[in-house]
């Protein structure tokens, strides 16, 4: 259903940064009226200031994802000021770059409710309204982690982890009650996002994505895709996520060992992070100098605006259609030469 205007209604958790931000500009930009959640109110006036600039409809919630009487307000909210919701993305997370040894019972705790039952309560928070009305997508933003753990991310990975089998239960409850409402998954790699200057941090260098990086933007293109396209379970953003993902399926052991091995040096710059660098676990990142981080990160010199596997994860059957085609080709042509 969609709003008096035309529009439809989505909800974007995270949305004052990084993929949420860049996902609900282009919401905003082509039409949707977009609702955005976060803690930071700095980020969130400017996540609403770029749709803003686009002519979209837009408004502003803060809200911890990790209370669900909370973000169960703000979904109420949304309704009565925007309409019926249509979609809603679940982005919001917090991590520690550390050794678990390292990470505090509580700031592995914190991560958790945060990067996973966050989803969980804004999962909830939709189907409890999408249901009745048997309509509606909740795109779920995961990543390359949520199968494969790597070093310095135990809290992230597990909470990922987590997310992926919340996901997969929830989509098979939905298809057992030929239910009209969709679930699905957007795989994330490496993204340039805020994140690496503002996650709390106990490395000795300045935290990286592990290369190669993607632009915001990739992923928002992706998480767009999935919401008008939720019948698949699950899409895979960027080349290295498929390699990692189908390599861990036949040799997971073997990617242990070359994690141990590279996993803590390509997570870290090898420059000295900034003594005064922000942390966002207990409190949003943007402090009393009034920074808005934006959508994008520290590694815009190094990061891909484009990604080819983007496009055949969405295409599957083009794609597929067009793996025949070759093999017939090169079976003629073998053929043809030995005639």
């Amino acid at each position: 259903m969609t709003t008096a205007s035309g529009q439809r209604v989505v909800v974007v958790t995270g949305a004052s940064g990084g993929i949420g931000r860049a996902s609900a500009k282009l919401f905003g930009g082509r039409g949707d009226a977009v609702a955005l959640v976060a803690r930071g109110v700095r980020g969130l006036e400017g996540a609403r200031a770029d749709i803003e600039a686009l002519g979209g409809t837009v408004a502003v919630f803060p809200a911890d994802t990790a209370d669900a009487a909370a973000l169960d307000s703000v979904a109420s909210q949304v309704e009565e000021q925007l309409g019926e919701i249509d979609i809603w993305v679940n982005v919001a997370f917090t991590s520690v770059f550390a050794r678990f040894v390292d990470i505090e019972p509580d700031e592995f705790e914190r991560v958790t409710r945060v990067t996973y039952l966050g989803f969980v309560n804004g999962t909830r928070s939709a189907l409890c309204r999408m249901l009745p009305r048997n309509r509606g997508t909740v795109v779920q933003v995961g990543s390359t982690l949520a199968y494969r753990g790597i070093p310095l991310q135990s809290a992230y990975c597990g909470a990922k982890h987590a997310t992926q089998g919340f996901h997969e239960s929830v989509r098979t409850e939905l298809l057992h009650e030929k239910s009209a409402v969709q679930v699905t998954m957007v795989q994330m790699p490496a993204v340039n996002t805020p994140q690496f200057s503002w996650v709390l941090s106990r490395l000795p260098d300045q935290a990286q994505p592990v290369p190669p990086i993607y632009q915001p933007e990739v992923a928002a293109r992706a998480v767009v895709f999935a919401a008008d396209h939720p019948r698949r379970r699950e899409y895979w953003v960027g080349e290295t996520t498929a390699a990692t993902l189908l390599v861990n399926a036949v040799a997971p052991g073997l990617l242990d060992r070359y994690l141990a091995r590279t996993g803590f040096d390509s997570q870290q710059t090898g420059s000295p992070k900034p003594a005064d660098q922000a942390a966002n676990l207990w409190e949003p990142a943007d402090g009393p100098d009034g920074r808005d981080y934006g959508a994008h990160g520290l590694f815009d010199d190094r990061a891909h605006g484009r990604s080819p596997q983007v496009w055949a994860s969405q295409h599957h059957g083009t794609v597929a259609v067009a793996g025949l085609c070759l093999a017939g080709a090169v079976v003629a042509a073998v053929r043809a030469v030995r005639r």
